[in-house]
């Protein structure tokens, strides 16, 4: 038998992409805001369970399901991610957020922006002549 190859015209695991199973349930307003800071700084659920001492299981729950949580988790989280507790818990609206990258590409950036100028040249040159060649079709 012969392997048949497979091409897609776009990349399947583009960034995009959104990952894990889909939820059974809907998710609580809570859980829509956890999950969409949570998004905005490009975290994992891994990430951020760590980040507050938690497993990813008991993490996941408090986006998927309707969760009582002790005023001292709701301030972790709103540090973990970079949130008020009054936007977290619905009392608030969000940040406005100027232009700019989010996600990963905002962690990298502000990991250059460290750097020495002479490195942060040389990042931005490579950056701008990928960015050349993707428009250009490369």
């Amino acid at each position: 038998m012969q392997a048949l190859s497979v091409s897609f015209s776009t990349d399947p695991y583009a960034g995009g992409m959104i990952t894990g199973r889909p939820a059974k349930f809907e998710r609580s307003p809570f859980g829509e805001r956890l999950v969409a800071a949570r998004q905005t700084l490009g975290l994992s659920q891994t990430q951020v369970a760590e980040k507050l001492g938690i497993t990813q299981q008991t993490y996941a729950g408090w986006e998927r399901r309707t969760t009582a949580l002790r005023p001292d988790h709701i301030a972790q989280l709103a540090k973990v991610l970079n949130a008020s507790v009054e936007h977290l818990l619905g009392q608030a609206p969000a940040k406005q957020r100027g232009g700019g990258p989010v996600g990963k590409a905002r962690r990298v950036f502000e990991e250059v922006s460290k750097l020495p100028r002479n490195r942060q040249k040389h990042i931005i040159r490579v950056v701008e002549d990928l960015l050349v060649a993707q428009r250009n079709g490369a």
